[in-house]
């Protein structure tokens, strides 16, 4: 695999940022210009390497960006990265699923005995994004999270957030795979519709995409909250981009060439 047997590029912090940044400049060429798709695992609050990662991707109106949940939680920027993604809707083809942090968020916001397990497990870094207060989330932040929806299929992928639960039609699957159910050591085989499976969830500490022997099931939760990076896949070309906190970019490098 290429990131582990040879030396990494020396990280680069992203040059391409534009009067509205992060987002296409239609005067700036770029490659491949066929309409991409491109999937975003894990963010959890990770704001500067979200706005690194759009800045190197440039995505276009013709482009669809599907978002594989978890944007919340854990990092230092949940409220940066929601606006951020509010903004992109205006400039790309968004699609937001829902993930177990936003599941969280969403129940903790509800108070009771919901707050303090969402606390817990990265609620307090989002409040702390807005300034120390629950008061102070904008609706419109709110609704954006609940406007998120359950998967997304093409006709050669489905794109969801954890898991799926094998022999149940996709309209059936059980909320807790969808959002909640790690993968296996072992990834499933081909799901029976024969597309392939792009997710996120299940968190890799080494930093690097995982797939099943046929590559017909990949996660892309690359532990970016961690030590890790944030993953980007262009579904088409098959090319990773992955940037981090910091604001340094890796990649440009095939799929097949660096998954674990």
């Amino acid at each position: 695999m290429l990131w582990k047997t040879q030396p990494l590029p020396v990280p680069i912090t992203s040059v391409f940022r534009f009067t509205t940044p992060h987002f296409h400049n239609p005067t700036a060429p770029r490659f491949p210009t066929m309409p991409r798709t491109l999937a975003i695992g894990d963010i959890h609050g990770c704001d500067v390497a979200l706005g690194t990662l759009l800045d190197r991707l440039q995505p276009a109106q013709e482009d669809t960006v599907v978002v594989l949940g978890d944007i919340v939680d854990r990092g230092p920027g949940t409220r940066q990265v929601i606006e951020t993604l509010m903004e992109l809707k205006h400039h790309t083809q968004l699609v937001f699923i829902r993930g177990n942090h936003e599941d969280m968020m969403l129940s903790g916001l509800q108070g009771g005995n919901l707050l303090r397990p969402w606390m817990r497990y990265g609620g307090q870094q989002v409040v702390d994004s807005y300034g120390g207060s629950l008061g102070n989330i904008p609706i419109k932040h709110i609704e954006f999270l609940a406007s998120s929806i359950d998967y997304h299929t093409t006709p050669s992928e489905i794109f969801v957030h954890a898991n799926l639960k094998p022999g149940v039609a996709l309209e059936d699957q059980p909320i807790d795979w969808l959002r909640w159910e790690h993968l296996d050591r072992v990834l499933p085989s081909k799901h029976e519709s024969g597309r392939r499976v792009i997710c996120g969830h299940t968190s890799q500490k080494s930093g690097l995409p995982i797939s099943n022997d046929d590559h017909s099931w990949i996660c892309i939760d690359t532990f970016a909250h961690g030590s890790g990076y944030l993953t980007a896949l262009d579904v088409e070309n098959d090319i990773i981009h992955q940037t981090d906190q910091q604001g340094s970019y890796r990649g440009n490098v095939a799929l097949m060439d660096i998954i674990a």
